[in-house]
């Protein structure tokens, strides 16, 4: 099975840092009492829940049935569908996203879909990886692959954009980017590096038997153990954010 599946108890258990660590990004959006907010690639609606506290209407959207179930369960406006085909038009204030866009591997397509949902002047606001996110994580998964003659393509699924790049892909959309930078955020793992791999890479390590999984995820961490765990036995994952705002620009501008 090489495609990732989603549960919102292991996630609550073993990624909630990720949610935890939105404050900056919440602040570039700054929402607003009584706009419209699409939160794309909601999870479980942790975050979405949030903005809706603000007094924003907002509509939360994933692809996750799981994550989905979990949103609704916070009694939020919850859609599921696939980030690739937005089908929302002219309808939000705001679009906002958080630790998703990396999952959406054809960026093209999720930029025009954003850019679709928004009203002209319209933002759109988001932090996902960015260029070297989980890099050495990533260069460790493909050693291991290449010994075993696996699939390394599993080893990243990912799309980890440059700011210049991400910013020149919303522009062919139609808008006008304020700011796009990288945030290198080295993030301690509260239940380790072997729980963060199962969570986010299952996929990588199924290709491998059951048997040849855990062998083969004892191999990563034995090569990342060096760089990514300290002294004290914590693990801390070498991430690195991409965050950008932009604005829609109007059909009719000139």
């Amino acid at each position: 099975m090489t495609e990732q599946v989603w549960s919102s108890t292991t996630y609550d258990r073993d990624a909630r840092f990720v949610s935890d660590l939105a404050e900056g990004v919440l602040d570039w959006l700054s929402p607003k009492a009584g706009e419209r907010i699409l939160d794309l690639g909601c999870g479980d609606g942790v975050l979405t829940e949030t903005l809706a506290e603000t007094g924003a209407v907002v509509t939360g959207y994933d692809q996750s049935p799981d994550f989905v179930r979990a949103a609704r369960g916070r009694g939020l406006e919850v859609v599921e569908g696939d980030g690739h085909a937005l089908p929302f038009h002219n309808e939000f204030d705001a679009v906002f996203s958080n630790a998703a866009l990396h999952w959406m591997v054809k960026p093209e397509a999720v930029g025009a879909g954003i850019a679709r949902a928004l009203r002209d002047g319209g933002r759109f606001v988001a932090e996902f990886g960015g260029h070297g996110n989980v890099a050495a994580v990533v260069v460790a998964m493909r050693a291991v692959c290449r010994a075993r003659g696996g699939d390394e393509t599993l080893a990243c699924p990912w799309y980890f954009p440059s700011p210049a790049a991400y910013a020149r892909l919303l522009e062919k959309n139609g808008f006008t980017v304020e700011r796009a930078v990288l945030i290198p955020r080295p993030t301690p793992l509260p239940t380790g590096m072997g729980a963060w791999l199962r969570l986010f890479r299952q996929p990588f390590f199924d290709q491998f038997g059951e048997a040849g999984a855990e062998e083969a995820l004892q191999e990563v961490l034995s090569l990342l153990e060096p760089s990514l765990k300290d002294e004290d036995g914590q693990w801390t994952a070498d991430y690195v954010r991409l965050r950008v705002k932009a604005v829609k620009n109007p059909v009719n501008a000139t």
